[in-house]
Parts: C-alpha cells; structure tokens; sequence
C-alpha cells in the first residue's frame, strides 16, 4: 500500500466514540454517530484503520474532507488543520513568512504582537491535544489485555503492538509541538481514563523528560527505519525526533545534550537515507518516491481533502502574476510571501543586479495598455499577454511582440474590447477601424503606437550583448537567443569582473538597453552599463514584451534552492497586506517530477516532508560546533558540503572548515529547509527569535523592524482553557 491515509475517509466513523480530556480542554469533538469500541477495534485491521485516523489528524481537520463536520469547533476548518496552524506558528512568526490576509488576529503572528486570546493560537492548541486525545483512546484499546480479550492473537497481535507503538510516536510528536510552542501544558495518558476532570500542567523540563522516555521506550518496539509503508512512523523518525530533542534540549531543560543528538543523527545517517538527487523534486506531488524524506505528512487531492496542509502553502503562496498552472492548481490566493533577508541568504549583495529567480524581476508599476489582437493568437481582444504600455501615460505605447510565422496581421484596441479600436491608415499612420496591419516576415518586433500623433511602427530585432566584460569587447556583439518558453532572450558567456555589459538590436546603437540606475534588474533605453563583480561564466537573460523590460545575470553554478518570482513583485515589503510587497516562494508544487499536475487542481497531492536527511546532516554539523563529542567537523564540512554540491550542481558552492561556523550553519538551515517549519524554532535556539539581537521588516509591527520582548518565545496558553482549568498557570507575560 503506498498511502495508509488513503483510507482515511472509509474510517473516519470508526473514530467517533473518541472522548477524553480535551473536552475538559473546551474542545468540541463532533460526534454525529456513535460506534462502540468493541465494533471498532473487533479485528487487526480494524485497528488499522483507527491508526490511519491518528494519522490523518495531522492532515485533515474532521469526519469528511476538505470540511462539514469538523473534529474542533470554533474555527473554520482550513484554519484548524494541524499542519496549517503548526505552519503558522514556525513560520509567519520569522523573517521566513509573512501573510497578506486581514483574518482576525493573522497579521499578529508576524508583528510577534499576540495575545493569549488568539484564536489561531487555541487552535493549534486545540489541534494538539485533539490529536493528543486520539492517541490516548487508540494506546489505551490496543493494550495486549484488550488484544487478548478480542481474540486478536498470532501475526495480527504482533502488528496490533506496531499500530501501538506508532500511536505513542504520533502522541510524542505532538507533546514535542506542545513543549516547543507552549511549555508548560496539561498532561494526560492513556493511563487517564476519559471523564470528567481537570488535566494537571507538566512543566515544560518534565514534558522533555516524559517525551525523551516514551522514545527510547518504543524505539525497540517499531519497523525498522525504512522498513514501514510510506507515510508510517519507523525507527528513522524515532531517531529523527528525538535528535531534535537533544538539539534544543537547552532551551526546554536548561542543560545541553549535543552528544546525545550526535548519536541519533549517526543512526538516521547509517539507516540507508539518501539525499534526493534533485532539490525541488522533494516538494512535489510525487514526493513520496524520495529516499531522503524519513517522516511526510500525507496529503491526496482525491482522498485527504483539506484547505490546510499544502494545499494551503501551495495556493496561499500564488498571487500577482503568478500562473497558477505552473503550480498545478487552479487559482492562487494571494497570501504569503518572504522577507528581504531571506532572499539575501541567497543574494547577499543585491546591489550588483545579481538575480536568479523564476522570472527576472519586475517593476510594480501599473501603465495603460493597448492589446494587440491578431492572427497570431486568435485575434484576441483581451489577451493581456499581447499589450504594448504607456510608461508616461502620455498616449505613447510600446512593447515586443514575437511572431511564430510570417503573413501575420494584427490591430490595437482599447479596453480589452474591439469597441474602440485602431489599425492601419496607410503610410506608418494609425485610423479608427482601420485596415488590419500587416507583418510579412516571423520575428521579434518591437511594436510603437501614439494614439496621440495617430501613428505606429513596427521593427524586427535580434539582440545582443556587448561590453568591455564580453570576449568581443565594446566592437563585437555576442548573440543571444530567444527562448519561447522563458520568453526571453538568453546567452550564457564568459564575462571579465569589474567591467560592464549593454544589450543592443539589430548590431547597431540605435535601440539599446542597460541599467535603469534603480540595480533592481530594470532596463532602461540607452542606460547605464551594467556592471559584472566577477570573473566568470554567466547565464545572461533579458525579458522585454511589455514593459518594464528587465534582464537576469546570474553564475552558471548558482544555487538552485533559491526559489523566489520577482516577477512584478517588490522585494521591499511597504505593505504587508499587499501580496505583491515581498517576493513570492515557488518551492512546493502540485506537479510531479514528471511534470504531470495532481489529481485535483484545488486539493493537493504534495506530502509536506516533516522530517528528511538533509535537517540530520545540518543538525549534526551544528552539534558537532557546539561541543557535542562522539562528532567530527570534517564530516561535519562533508554534510554540508553535501547540500551544497546538491544545490549547486557542482563544487561551485562548496565551503571551507575555515567557514564552517553556527552562524553560516544557521543561514544554510534557512537556505535548506526555507518553509518546512523549522525557522521559529531554530531562531530561538540561536537567541534571534525575539529580543532586537536580529530584526527583520514588520517585526513588532514596525516596517524595519524593533526589538521584542521574550516571553514572546513561547505562546500562551489560551485564556479560555486557563480559565476553564484551575490548575492550568499561565505563561509568564502573558
């Protein structure tokens, strides 16, 4: 089977007797039909399929998808996912994420301006100890007594003990969220019979304790690592949790446990992973071929409807001019984007107009457009990828048109509509209604009409690149090529440091571009030479059609997890509810490797890869540069070096041990695992979460960025559930 959570809806009524303390923790299970536990757990795959409900609490968000009958009352659906929330709470709250939306109290997340009110907060919360509960219900009716009382013996009793033992790892992965985001929580077992009471707090050093126990308890008890169906718990996520344990240790307990974090990435390490050969086919929708994911989160377009998981980090993060079909989906909903130093992780110094990005970047600006309706498109009227712009708004238009074939007519109209419309009145001069314009040969044209003066022209043009940075110096052109895909003209060349470059037509100055002066990638005729740092081979890309025209350089070794669009998006984020402030994040898809979309364009089928090889290779580096022993930091530079060599393709991006310190450790955790809910947690470990030890835009609410207090480190309990149980303390500052 490759999906256990493929089942998960012919299930789901097996769940619907689960009680326990999360009512007591103002949750509201919803139980529509009652099924006693006798009827559900009768057989071994009866317990299966309970299993597979645990499972699926981590993908879905109640007894049919993607919503109308919800596991927690009190928030819509797609908010209370587990996934979602935990997303939300890992990553809008860093320099990683921001969100454009105004849902109630969102935006706070990464102002860090919450409060213990917060309702996405209680729904994580919430989601937790649902999930908690769950688990609870299953470990308490799997235990071999019960197994023994149902007649469940032989084989089926041996995989009734593994469904066990994975309950208790899906419970300890979410005791691990509950200490990482709140600390102090109620703490129940199965031990806890369900009724009526009020769940004591366990503190947070406990809760580590409890948690660390409970791993090394069923870690002898589970398949062996890479030995369980896709989807399932194994010895490899075992060890995966608990290194991360180890890893913060200091931050829940006080005291360090690098040593012990070494020892379980070793075991992971030896276990039989591999990295994936390609990056970004790890957040695909075929994802699940990978060897290197070690713990995913199952999601399926037809089986596991949700408006969480990643169907939300995918449509959430298309907005602008964003194609939703190169995603897989069917729309975009304009939401989240990154920050300014996220980029720079990657482009350290932006100033020198060094891009690489899903297309080049773009201005913002909105100008007046004329269509161009023709034979070439199906004589179009509204087709907003064949306008030319007025950049003055002075009646002047421009752009480039490219013609497949020769004998092509077109005309211009305004509005979108053939209302109003211009074509040719003899002699390079516009007339209302007139004859359709006439283009005899296929190229790339550059395309003027002045509706003021009422005339038009068109020019065929090939491009190049000259320069005293280019091999022919400011005397030969380098030719480049159009790719009609990119659309885009492109060369790769080898170009001298410290000097500069222009485009040119046609062979001749007349039409040239460089630098608009901006060093935002923006080309401007006849502008300033466009300045190269370095000796090198370099992909060079211009992209004209309507303006702004804009252009790429970039090394031919480069690293290919840096997966941003620019394209009419602002790397400067003047407004957080403006989706085109901010670059947007490509890296998760609905497509496969094959390039062939999921199997829905709303719901989607890309597993989020909770845990995978790459995260143990930086976790052990960064323990080994923290003192823990049993490590080496040559094979820690081989780890990461390993990443890098993925990433660049070669050798190219490789480091020294000289350079092998935590703060690049700490960058290339970014670079590595950008949007895998990993940055609020690795933030706080290095002591940049809150406080002003690192700012980033909108921080505290402030456009720059302001320091913040560190209470803020962990969330509050929510009120309501405080002021429900009295033995609940709330969080300092809260």
């Amino acid at each position: 089977m490759k999906r256990i959570l493929k089942i998960t809806f012919i299930v789901t009524a097996l769940t619907l007797f689960f009680a326990s303390c999360v009512k007591d923790l103002n949750t509201k299970p919803i139980n529509p039909r009652l099924i006693s536990p006798e009827s559900a757990y009768s057989t071994a795959n009866g317990y299966k399929q309970v299993l597979a409900k645990c499972y699926a609490g981590l993908s879905v968000s109640g007894q049919q998808g993607p919503s109308g009958n919800p596991d927690i009352s009190g928030i819509d659906e797609g908010f209370g996912e587990y996934l979602r929330g935990y997303w939300y709470h890992q990553e809008l709250t860093t320099d990683e994420a921001v969100i454009g939306w105004n849902d109630q109290t969102i935006k706070n997340f990464h102002y860090q301006t919450w409060g213990s009110g917060d309702v996405f907060i209680a729904a994580m919360y919430y989601r937790i100890f649902y999930q908690v509960s769950l688990c609870n219900e299953f470990i308490r009716e799997a235990q071999d007594s019960k197994l023994d009382a149902r007649g469940i013996t032989g084989q089926d009793k041996i995989n009734c003990q593994y469904y066990r033992a994975e309950a208790r790892f899906l419970r300890a992965l979410s005791y691990y969220h509950a200490l990482d985001l709140f600390g102090n929580v109620p703490f129940v077992t199965e031990n806890n019979e369900p009724g009526k009471f009020f769940p004591p707090q366990i503190n947070r050093a406990d809760l580590f304790n409890y948690i660390q126990s409970e791993l090394l308890a069923i870690e002898p008890l589970m398949f062996g690592a890479r030995s369980n169906e896709f989807g399932r718990a194994d010895k490899g996520a075992v060890w995966m949790l608990l290194a991360k344990l180890y890893l913060n240790a200091e931050v829940y307990t006080g005291t360090q446990r690098f040593t012990d974090c070494i020892t379980y990435c070793n075991n992971i390490i030896g276990a039989g992973y591999t990295l994936e050969p390609k990056y970004k086919n790890l957040f695909l929708a075929d994802n699940n071929k990978s060897n290197e994911i070690i713990f995913p989160i199952e999601f399926d377009g037809v089986r596991t409807r949700t408006w969480g998981g990643t169907t939300f980090v995918i449509h959430a993060a298309i907005g602008g001019s964003m194609p939703p079909s190169d995603f897989g989906v069917a729309g975009g909903w304009g939401g989240t984007r990154t920050t300014k130093p996220i980029v720079k992780l990657f482009y350290p110094d932006l100033k020198n107009g060094l891009w690489h990005s899903t297309t080049p970047p773009k201005s913002t600006n909105a100008y007046p457009v004329l269509y161009c309706p023709g034979s070439y498109q199906g004589w179009n009227a509204s087709n907003p990828n064949t306008v030319v712009a007025s950049v003055k708004s002075d009646g002047q238009y421009e752009g480039y048109l490219n013609f497949l074939t020769g004998g092509i007519q077109f005309k211009f109209a305004a509005n979108g509509t053939w209302d109003v419309n211009w074509g040719d009145g003899g002699n390079g001069t516009l007339k209302h209604n007139g004859d359709n314009i006439s283009v005899a040969d296929a190229g790339y044209y550059k395309v003027n009409a002045d509706t003021v003066a009422m005339t038009f022209s068109i020019l065929k043009t090939t491009w190049a690149i000259i320069g005293d940075a280019t091999s022919g110096g400011w005397s030969n052109d380098t030719p480049m090529v159009y790719d009609t895909t990119l659309k885009a003209w492109t060369v790769t060349a080898d170009l001298l440091g410290g000097k500069g470059l222009k485009f040119r037509a046609n062979g001749g100055w007349d039409l040239n571009y460089g630098d608009d002066g901006t060093l935002t990638g923006i080309l401007k005729a006849g502008g300033d030479n466009i300045s190269i740092p370095e000796d090198g081979t370099y992909i060079i890309t211009m992209k004209l059609g309507c303006p702004d025209y804009t252009y790429t350089i970039h090394r031919n070794s480069y690293d290919r997890r840096a997966m941003f669009w620019s394209d009419g998006q602002s790397l400067e984020i003047n407004d957080i509810g403006m989706f085109t402030d901010g670059y947007a994040i490509t890296k998760f898809k609905n497509i496969t490797s094959e390039g062939v979309g999921g199997s829905d364009q709303t719901y989607c089928d890309t597993d989020f890869p909770l845990f995978r090889l790459a995260d143990v290779y930086l976790m052990y580096a960064e323990a080994v540069l923290r003192g823990g022993g049993s490590g080496s930091t040559s094979t820690a530079l081989d780890y990461v070096n390993a990443l890098r060599e993925r990433a660049y393709g070669d050798q190219a991006g490789n480091i020294t041990l000289s350079e092998l310190n935590l703060d690049f450790i700490l960058d290339e955790r970014g670079r590595e695992l950008y949007w895998e809910c990993q940055r609020r947690t690795d933030l706080i470990r290095y002591g940049r979460f809150s406080t002003g030890n690192y700012l980033w835009p909108w921080k505290g609410g402030v456009k720059n960025g302001i320091s913040t207090l560190p209470f803020y480190n962990i969330f509050p309990i929510p009120s309501s559930d405080v002021s429900a149980n009295p033995n609940l303390k709330q969080n300092p500052g809260y």
